[in-house]
């Protein structure tokens, strides 16, 4: 089916955390007292944490447990409510640089785009802050929907808000549980993006998907 629109998840796919999550939580941790930390050490820590996480539903009360598992210690409020901001500020994030050209190419077609991610509250004032949201003719943000992906009724309810059958729709993210399960099973059309290297089919950038639109049917 033609392509009429493409969504995008946002980390990992539009965005970075800058330098990295580990750098961040260091660097708030030291002015809190915790000095005692590595940014490779939290990396890796925080990793272990997000995996092990089923049913996330980001949440201030979860960002607060996760976070305190992180640091293997209960977090004071006001050290988490820190951190907690400094996420919600374009300083702790990196715009992937093949983003702007490839919105602003889809963006003078005859094509739809939207967000489909799993975030929280502070991603519509960070989408805006990063000058990226008015691109997108919809968000669909797991918080706001009640619905995180994998669940196909985020996409769904995203093809609804885009007045388009599924199958017309390409999503793009970079993890095929999350996005490629999830897209699928909606009846989106999907592809994966690999911002490490890879062997895996997909693409390994954004600037691919132009050729990818092109060549389906019209």
């Amino acid at each position: 089916m033609q392509i009429q629109a493409v969504t995008f998840d946002v980390g990992g796919t539009l965005i970075e955390p800058w330098p990295s999550v580990g750098h961040v939580y260091a660097e708030v941790a030291a002015r809190h007292g915790l000095k005692n930390f590595s940014p490779d050490q939290l990396n890796a820590r925080f990793k272990t944490a997000w995996r092990a996480r089923k049913n996330f539903g980001h949440s201030q009360t979860e960002w607060s447990e996760l976070v305190s598992e992180v640091f293997g210690q209960t977090i004071p409020a006001e050290f988490f409510s820190e951190l907690y901001g400094h996420f919600a500020e374009p300083a702790a994030w990196r715009i992937y640089e093949d983003v702007f050209p490839t919105l602003d190419l889809l963006a003078s077609r005859p094509i739809k785009l939207g967000v489909i991610s799993n975030w929280d509250e502070r991603l519509r004032p960070l989408l805006h802050k990063l000058k990226l949201d008015h691109y997108f003719q919809t968000l669909a943000i797991s918080l706001e929907v009640g619905f995180s992906k994998p669940s196909p009724v985020i996409f769904k309810n995203t093809a609804k808000e885009l007045g388009l059958p599924p199958g017309s729709i390409l999503h793009v993210g970079d993890s095929p549980e999350m996005d490629g399960a999830g897209a699928t099973a909606a009846g989106f059309q999907v592809v994966q993006i690999h911002r490490r290297p890879s062997t895996s089919s997909g693409i390994h950038s954004l600037t691919e998907l132009a050729s990818i639109i092109s060549s389906s049917p019209h």
